[in-house]
């Protein structure tokens, strides 16, 4: 599948310090340099990539000379724009206009961080990434933990718990995968100290610093961190609402070979999207012709329909790996989650497990087990959800009101907003407010300048914190 011939993508964002040509010069550039684009390879006509990228055939022009001029690309007379073998002097290369730098005020560990600070009296942070603390049910939590602990045989508090994890939690988490329609054993499932764990034991297994993965663009600003500081190369395919770029993630595979590939197909962090059927069956197709393995992470299993589309249920953990949590649904601090994988990998999994913690914390995996088995974790999930609807109908409003887009429909915990100026420097504004947003820089292996952010619409629906993003970006 040639790049060239992908589907129409969405409207070039409109980036502080770029102009439209510049952009659309880098999206070619950033091609060429990951050999997504071969020399030799024909560029787009200036009126089919006009009509594809919904700019002006000047537009075009311009980016085409721009490529030019960084001797990326050249022209061949009544041809067309043809990709050059790289041998351009770094003069030429930087005689080319380029969008400006911009150094994120808010990174992802500034995030993370976020999560740790006391909330009372302070201001509305739509960065977030967790419910509200009044959304969760303390009660439940602690009716399951005075069982867990009057069930629990006082010698097995004494020693180390099974390295896969509570087998109670193990065969309740089993029953809950074949209800969603993933039917595995017990002892496919692998616990872990919540999702990101779970994640990072099935890269440190199947990889090697220095090794490829495939990850969604935009996507998790702390996957990206973490997998690049342990020393993996980061090869992002562009998500659409469908699901993944299908002609980009062909050409990284041919080109790079990646062993792993890391995504979200339910609610698509940041944009709320979903993997559709079709593309789902694409993706697995690509995978298995190019030896590739998948991991599903299914952080947000809780707030969607069981019927959901999963790779995992098409697949049956052949090339899938299956990874979810409780952090999101119950509460922050219960660090409980799991993998799912074929039983060979789920053997070296733990391995993995036993080298990094040893095991984790069978009386509080027992106690999520309890919520699972006696339906207290459905009916609280099915409150949070009708609360989480209502909640993305005031925010969706109050976008709007504010003068603001939506780049993908609103769903789930997380939207994807537009608001028309670089959101780098209206983080910053708001920050120094001491109010928390997420800039879409932070959502690109690479950052750059962008007008998008992602908020969260249970912690967005203050019409004052509106009122000053609305504000800043006139200011601006």
């Amino acid at each position: 599948m040639n790049p060239n011939d992908a589907p129409a993508p969405a409207l070039l964002p409109r980036a502080a310090g770029a102009t439209l040509t510049e952009q659309l010069a880098q999206r070619f550039a950033e091609r060429i340099e990951q050999r997504l684009l071969a020399p030799g390879t024909r560029l787009p006509s200036v009126r089919d990539c006009a009509a594809r990228h919904r700019v002006s055939p000047s537009t075009v022009v311009g980016a085409y000379d721009l490529l030019q001029a960084r001797g990326l690309v050249q022209a061949r007379p009544q041809r067309g724009f043809f990709v050059r073998e790289r041998r351009a002097s770094p003069a030429a290369a930087a005689a080319a206009p380029r969008p400006a730098a911009s150094t994120p005020p808010v990174d992802a560990t500034a995030l993370i961080r976020s999560m740790f600070q006391p909330r009372d009296g302070a201001p509305a942070s739509p960065g977030l990434g967790t419910l509200p603390e009044d959304w969760l049910d303390a009660p439940l939590l602690q009716r399951a933990l005075r069982r867990a602990i009057g069930t629990a045989a006082n010698p097995a508090w004494l020693r180390y718990g099974d390295p896969a994890g509570s087998p109670a939690l193990r065969q309740a988490l089993a029953r809950r995968l074949a209800d969603i329609g993933v039917p595995c054993g017990s002892e496919q499932i692998v616990t872990t100290l919540g999702a990101t764990h779970a994640l990072d034991i099935v890269a440190r297994t199947l990889l090697q610093p220095g090794d490829a993965v495939l990850v969604d663009e935009p996507g998790w600003a702390v996957e990206f961190a973490r997998l690049s500081r342990a020393g993996f190369r980061l090869l992002p395919v562009p998500r659409t609402a469908e699901g993944p770029d299908l002609a980009v993630m062909e050409a990284l595979l041919r080109e790079h070979r990646p062993r792993l590939y890391v995504t979200v197909s339910v609610l698509h962090n940041p944009t709320g999207a979903s993997l559709s059927a079709a593309s789902a069956h694409q993706v697995l197709r690509l995978a298995e012709a190019h030896d590739l393995t998948i991991v599903e992470d299914d952080t947000y299993a809780w707030l969607v329909p069981p019927h959901a589309t999963r790779l995992a249920q098409l697949d049956g953990l052949r090339r899938t790996v299956y990874v979810s949590g409780f952090s999101k649904i119950l509460a922050p601090q219960w660090r409980v989650g799991f993998l799912a994988a074929a039983p060979a990998l789920a053997q070296r999994c733990i391995d993995t497990k036993l080298l990094g913690t040893l095991t984790t914390p069978s009386l509080l995996e027992d106690a999520v087990a309890l919520c699972l088995d006696q339906g207290a974790l459905r009916r609280h999930a099915e409150r949070v959800t009708a609360r989480l609807d209502a909640a993305r109908a005031r925010t969706a409003r109050l976008v709007r009101e504010a003068g603001f887009t939506f780049a993908s429909p609103p769903q789930g915990l997380f939207g994807w907003v537009d608001v028309g100026r670089d959101t780098d420097r209206l983080a910053q504004a708001l920050l120094d407010e001491g109010c928390l947003v997420a800039p879409g820089s932070l959502f690109h292996a690479r950052a750059r300048p962008t007008t998008l952010m992602r908020i969260n619409f249970a912690t967005a629906q203050d019409a004052r914190f509106w009122r000053r993003l609305r504000a800043a970006s006139v200011d601006k």
